[in-house]
């Protein structure tokens, strides 16, 4: 069976807390490999992110691995989080940049992934299992598709052991990007970063700030749908969960879900998949 994974947000509020608590009993059925918890721009989820990755350890029994920005953040703080994840016992971290809060003016004391990925190396050793972002459709900052997999390359050299992509619904940019890592000398195992779709107005607005795109055949279709709230769900349970079963079928080494901390649509898929 293809591995999983699940990704969550560190809930802020009783009501996310809630959903969230509610969610896990049920995505801890389908036995994913682990799950990872997300770290907020500017450290804006600081407090947040190791609570609930110590809460989804000891009161789940979840193998949980938090998520690391160097945006915004000194050396002696990344240092310090990182000690505090190696005592509570994580052995896998998810390193990337981080994206820039408003009003930030700095990106901090170490201003890439790369950079990060070899200052973990330096401080840890080969303790932490370290994932970092890649994107099949480009980094909406990069100039070009060359420049992006020269970033990407960067990173792997400096010590990670693995990538997840960025959210897509187009195998084929999948597929063509893993080619072109391939033959740039990128070994690591490259895991599809999936998007159920449970509400396409949040995913328009999700889409258009990390710069995935949402095919023109699915956005109207969606549209044509209306309010019809049980075809919708109907369709882009079978739109993803093909999406999924094309990317197995093509080599994918596993699948990373993006939650968003709810269980319906994550599992409606993993259902029409397998």
């Amino acid at each position: 069976m293809i591995p999983i994974s699940f990704e969550f947000f560190p809930p802020k509020t009783d009501e996310q807390r809630d959903s969230l608590e509610k969610a896990l009993p049920k995505l801890k059925a389908a036995a994913p490999d682990y799950v990872s918890v997300t770290f907020g721009a500017g450290g804006s989820t600081l407090n947040y992110t190791p609570e609930t990755i110590r809460h989804l350890r000891d009161n789940h029994s979840l193998e949980a691995a938090p998520h690391i920005s160097c945006v915004g953040g000194s050396r002696d703080e990344i240092r310090t989080l990182l000690a505090h994840y190696r005592d509570m016992g994580c052995r896998r971290l998810v390193a990337l940049r981080g994206d820039m809060p408003s009003g930030m003016a700095t990106l901090g004391e170490i201003r890439y992934a790369s950079d990060l990925v070899a200052f973990i190396r330096r401080e840890t050793g080969d303790h932490f299992h370290v994932e970092v972002a890649c994107y099949p459709e480009v980094h909406p900052q990069s100039d070009d598709s060359h420049a992006d997999l020269r970033h990407f390359k960067m990173k792997v050299d400096a010590g990670a052991d693995g990538a997840i992509t960025q959210y897509f619904y187009n195998a084929d940019a999948y597929f063509h990007f893993v080619d072109a890592a391939r033959k740039a000398g990128i070994a690591v195992p490259i895991v599809p970063g999936i998007m159920p779709i449970a509400n396409f107005t949040q995913l328009r607005r999700f889409s258009e700030l990390c710069g995935a795109e949402i095919p023109r055949w699915l956005a109207k279709r969606l549209s044509a749908l209306g309010d019809d709230a049980d075809s919708i769900r109907a369709f882009v349970a079978d739109v993803v969960g093909d999406l999924c079963r094309r990317l197995v079928e093509g080599g994918a080494p596993g699948l990373h879900f993006y939650t968003l901390n709810r269980a319906k649509a994550t599992l409606a898929v993993i259902e029409r998949m397998r």
